[in-house]
């Protein structure tokens, strides 16, 4: 099973090192940096809270998944640095629905619609 990394944003096996994670400091990168800042802790739980705690496509499908969530950058930390903590380009997504969109597998523009429907409401 894949898993999202926190540390360089990409998909590992489940148990594996990534290569970017920090070794016994806090240095880390510029991404690790801001995943371990308080404005993205704070961002992340605003963003579940507006998503009701639930996954947004499972949501699409009709259940109710409040399991494994996370927040999900629709155009990635790599590609758009500047939208980091804007509401528009997040999501709340399970586990799978996550690797999915991580992958490619689910479009970014599906995504976006569900975005500015939550918006909307």
């Amino acid at each position: 099973m894949l898993v999202s990394c926190k540390y360089c944003g990409g998909l590992h096996k489940r148990g594996t090192v990534c290569p970017k994670k920090p070794i016994g400091n806090k240095k880390g990168t510029k991404m690790d940096k801001f995943r371990w800042s308080k404005s993205w802790q704070k961002k992340r739980l605003e963003i579940n809270e507006r998503d009701k705690f639930l996954c947004q496509v499972c949501m699409q499908e009709g259940k109710y998944n409040y399991k494994d969530l996370s927040v999900h950058h629709i155009d990635s930390l790599l590609e758009r640095w500047d939208k980091r903590l804007d509401n528009c380009n997040l999501i709340t997504l399970c586990r799978k629905h996550h690797e999915e969109a991580e992958r490619g597998e689910i479009d970014k523009d599906y995504l976006i619609k569900l975005v500015e429907a939550i918006e909307e409401d």
